[in-house]
């Protein structure tokens, strides 16, 4: 008997969204579901013998990738860049001091747990599960009892650490050398391209694209529905624009997302209609096929080491970096915790991991994959169960009055209050 995959994928769909709202004041969460589905699926398969691949890992770095493409543009667009400039100091200091000690961090401790691996590999491991994904813990980012600048900073976090990360991951891989020569490439030039011509690139989608549609809009081009897929299509643009010249492609992306929000404020509205469902199917299709197409040889080879390795890397191998990089911030202890335990890891985590099995031809590529899976996996299930909860509670403390953490000393609710990200809930 042949599975027809669109009438299994329409039904899942369908039945996930008439119960939604159930769902959504529950302790489930979207990608928990779908990704449970989706190895439901790929065991229902094998237990008919007709389990045969059936989407290949390209195809899922695609659909992972335009994902996280319109998510990261999406959600970008929704912070208020005067409230950004006024709390910039926790996502700067994430960036720049947290994300290098995590990698640091990772790696020794990969090299300690994971007896089969050199030290090449324990970097390149935790470099890929660097990234932090804020669309799995949709719940934190809405929670508008949470101070601002503690949701902006995660989710600005989120956005720019992965495009930060890809240079570290394609030096350990290419360090690797093992699918082709890389001792000749400069790599101060090659980050410095990254890490510059990326945000032009978004800069110019952003601006440029914004003053057309923002022409287009008082001349009655334009119709507001096409205003929308109008800056998602500026965000492939940006991305696109990006990887052709050297630069960091998702960087621009958010970038590009950015700009075009607090440019085009009067019409971003339309933008965040139209990705409130085609980022939210896009990211519920990745986490299922996620469970269909990886997750089963994942869990086939998973061993205690690689657990242990997981619930490191969410826990203290990022939560110990955190609290460092805060060091005279004078954050009270919950928002220290808060601010740890919330790096969940999830899409450029799995794009990682199948461009270093897909292009970079590292040997132990398998091993590799196998970790982040269980890792992701980890984070979608620990992340997911504790979001809500955690959430109401660290905003109940906050309400109560904790210095510089209490709300009232956000920016105005008037200067453009970020919404909360609006996929994978």
């Amino acid at each position: 008997m042949e599975i027809d995959y669109f009438l299994v994928l329409g039904a899942i769909f369908f039945v996930f969204a008439l119960l939604s709202r159930r769902i959504e004041g529950s302790i489930l969460t979207a990608p928990m579901l779908f990704t449970g589905a989706g190895l439901a699926i790929a065991y229902c398969l094998q237990a008919m013998n007709s389990y045969a691949e059936p989407i290949s890992e390209s195809a899922l770095h695609t659909v992972a990738e335009l994902t996280l493409v319109l998510i990261l543009a999406a959600d970008a667009s929704r912070i208020s860049a005067s409230s950004l400039l006024r709390f910039r100091s926790i996502p700067m200091r994430l960036l720049i001091f947290g994300l290098p000690l995590t990698i640091a961090f990772g790696a020794v401790t990969g090299k300690l747990i994971l007896t089969d691996v050199i030290w090449v590999e324990a970097a390149l491991i935790a470099a890929i599960l660097a990234p932090t994904d804020a669309a799995l813990g949709a719940s934190v980012l809405a929670e508008k009892s949470i101070p601002l600048r503690i949701r902006q900073s995660l989710n600005v976090e989120s956005g720019l650490n992965d495009g930060i990360s890809l240079p570290a991951v394609l030096f350990f891989a290419c360090f690797l050398n093992l699918s082709h020569q890389t001792g000749e490439v400069n790599w101060l030039v090659f980050l410095a391209l990254q890490l510059s011509l990326g945000p032009l690139a978004g800069i110019l989608a952003g601006w440029i694209g914004g003053q057309l549609i923002g022409l287009a809009s008082s001349r009655n081009w334009i119709t507001p529905t096409y205003q929308g897929v109008a800056a998602m299509a500026l965000a492939l643009v940006a991305f696109a624009a990006a990887e052709q010249v050297g630069g960091n492609g998702l960087i621009a992306a958010f970038v590009c997302g950015l700009v075009y929000g607090n440019l085009r404020v009067d019409y971003s509205h339309f933008l965040h209609e139209f990705t409130e469902t085609e980022s939210e199917v896009l990211s519920q299709l990745t986490f299922l096929l996620f469970g269909l197409a990886i997750l089963p040889h994942a869990l086939e080879a998973v061993t205690p080491e690689i657990l242990l390795y997981g619930l490191a890397s969410l826990t203290f191998v990022r939560m110990v970096p955190v609290a460092l990089a805060m060091t005279g911030l004078k954050l009270q202890l919950p928002t220290l915790g808060f601010l740890g335990w919330f790096g969940p890891r999830g899409l450029a985590s799995l794009l990682f991991a199948l461009l270093v099995l897909e292009d970079l031809g590292v040997e132990s590529a398998e091993l590799i994959k196998t970790i982040v899976a269980i890792t992701v996996l980890m984070s979608i299930v620990l992340h997911g169960f504790t979001a809500g909860f955690l959430s109401r509670a660290y905003g109940r403390w906050a309400d109560k009055g904790a210095g510089e953490d209490c709300p009232e000393n956000e920016a105005p609710k008037a200067e453009g209050v970020f919404l909360g990200g609006s996929s994978a809930t």
